[in-house]
């Protein structure tokens, strides 16, 4: 598994107990205070936030969770696996309404285009596919990376897609015509994660080392900031709904705030063992993280200021 390291460390009062195994991947509802998780423990399940109440949790998959993403719509949830699916979840049915298989090894993760009717995969198999909700369908397999695929994500309101792969590269692709338009270099170790800023112009992505890398896609041949965000493996990275700030999932028990502009990296602890996921609230004065030790924490707006400021 990716990132996964064993370690100790402090708590905190913001956690709740959440998966008696791994966490793998937290996801916000698109408009609700609702958080979804997904785990080794072969669930995922929903949380109304702040209080951490379980609101839903649904069990399908032969294998631990990878991933999980919201339908633009909020209304259902997809869920990747290593049983080698994607599953879409119908919280209104409370059941898996559509399982897509194609992928022939473990699928890390996926994401929603804007207009809800397609969904990206990304897979260890080197491949990312697209898939037609409504027709069920495998409309395109995008080859280009030579390794295993970590992460893909669409830019909102385009058919702009992002992935990040264990051969060290990115790839823009655009998903309408199946092409890649620009692979971007740099990273000396394997990429985790990738993901698009609000505004769509740069790019945030960490790799096995810790470095966490800031790109211009407009000029993607180095990247405009570099940020060393500890020694071991960086395992997701996010921006704030404003874009001023990253929040960045590590192995080293810790999730690390970086102001964009300055650089400057602050800390949040609470974790016993590996970071594996992280975002913001809607807002950006929240952050949420989970780890390898099955907990979610939660830093209120004060705490993270507070950080922000040493």
């Amino acid at each position: 598994r990716r990132g996964r390291e064993v370690s100790t460390g402090c708590s905190t009062d913001k956690t709740s107990i959440t998966h008696k195994m791994p966490i793998s991947c937290i996801s916000l509802h698109p408009r609700k205070l609702i958080l979804a998780s997904a785990s080794d423990d072969r669930s995922w399940r929903l949380w109304a936030l702040p209080v951490g109440q379980m609101m839903l949790t649904g069990e399908g998959h032969s294998d631990w969770l990878s991933g999980c993403s919201f339908h633009p719509d909020g209304s259902k949830l997809a869920t990747t696996s290593g049983d080698t699916t994607v599953r879409l979840w119908d919280f209104s049915r409370g059941c898996c309404v559509l399982t897509l298989s194609g992928h022939c090894q473990v699928t890390w993760g996926c994401s929603f285009h804007s207009c809800g009717h397609f969904l990206a995969s990304c897979s260890a198999d080197k491949t990312v596919k697209l898939w037609d909700l409504k027709s069920q369908l495998c409309l395109l397999t995008l080859r280009r990376h030579t390794t295993s695929v970590n992460s893909v994500c669409f830019l909102p309101f385009s058919n702009l897609l992002l992935s990040c792969s264990a051969d060290k590269t990115l790839a823009l692709w655009d998903a309408r015509l199946g092409v890649c338009t620009t692979t971007i270099h740099g990273h000396l170790h394997p990429c985790n994660h990738a993901s698009f800023s609000p505004a769509g112009n740069v790019v945030a992505s960490c790799d096995s080392s810790g470095v966490v890398n800031l790109w211009d896609i407009r000029k993607p041949a180095s990247a405009m900031a570099t940020v060393d965000a500890g020694s071991l493996g960086a395992n997701q990275v996010v921006f704030s709904p404003f874009g001023k700030m990253l929040a960045v999932a590590c192995s080293d028990r810790l999730v690390k705030l970086v102001k964009v502009d300055s650089r400057a990296v602050s800390t949040l602890s609470g974790h016993s063992d590996g970071v594996q996921s992280v975002t913001f609230d809607h807002t950006g004065e929240s952050v949420m993280s989970a780890g390898s030790d099955g907990l979610i924490n939660m830093w209120s707006e004060h705490e993270v200021n507070e950080e922000t400021k040493k």
